[in-house]
C-alpha cells in the first residue's frame, strides 16, 4: 500500500498545532505572572497561525482544495463537521486578532476577559482542523483537488 502525506497540508496543519501548543504555554505563563514571556509566546503563536493561514490560502488559490474522499454515506457528516470547523476557525481568528491587539495596546481589562475565551476557541479550532486533516489525508485518500466551493459542497 502506497501511503504518502501531502506536503503543504501536513506543514500547515503542523503550524496550527504549534500555535495551539504555544497558546497553552502562554496561558500557563500568564498564570505564573510571567508577563514578558507570555507576550513573546503569544506573538509566536500568532505568527504560527499566520504561517498556517498563508500556506492554506496560497494552496487554496493556486492549487485548490481537496474534496472528501471517504465513503459517500459519511460525506454529509464530514461536510457538517467541516462547516463547523470553518465557522470556529473564522471566529477564533477574529477573537485572536482582537485579543492580541488589546494585549499589545495595554487594554488589559478587555484582554483578560477575551484571552481565556479566545484560547478555548483556538484549541477547538486546532483539534477540529487536525480531524479534518486526518479525514482528508490519513483515514481516507483525499478526493479530487478542486475549487473551494466544489470541495466543500460537492458541486
Amino acid at each position: 500500500m502506497d501511503f504518502t502525506l501531502p506536503i503543504l497540508p501536513t506543514i500547515s496543519t503542523s503550524f496550527i498545532l504549534l500555535s495551539a501548543v504555544t497558546i497553552a504555554i502562554g496561558w500557563w505563563q500568564i498564570s505564573k505572572r510571567k508577563i514578558e514571556a507570555h507576550k513573546k509566546t503569544m506573538i509566536t503563536a500568532a505568527i504560527f497561525a499566520l504561517i498556517f493561514f498563508i500556506i492554506y490560502a496560497s494552496r487554496t488559490v493556486f492549487i485548490g482544495n481537496t474534496s472528501f474522499g471517504g465513503p459517500n454515506n459519511s460525506k454529509m457528516y464530514y461536510t457538517i463537521f467541516l462547516v463547523f470547523h470553518i465557522i470556529l476557525a473564522t471566529t477564533g481568528a477574529i477573537f485572536g486578532i482582537v485579543t492580541l491587539l488589546t494585549g499589545l495596546k495595554g487594554k488589559f481589562q478587555i484582554h483578560r476577559k477575551l484571552g481565556p475565551i479566545t484560547s478555548v476557541i483556538w484549541f477547538f479550532t486546532a483539534i477540529t482542523g487536525v480531524v479534518v486533516y486526518l479525514l482528508l489525508y490519513v483515514f481516507y485518500r483525499g478526493g479530487e483537488t478542486t475549487s473551494v466551493i466544489k470541495a466543500i459542497l460537492g458541486f
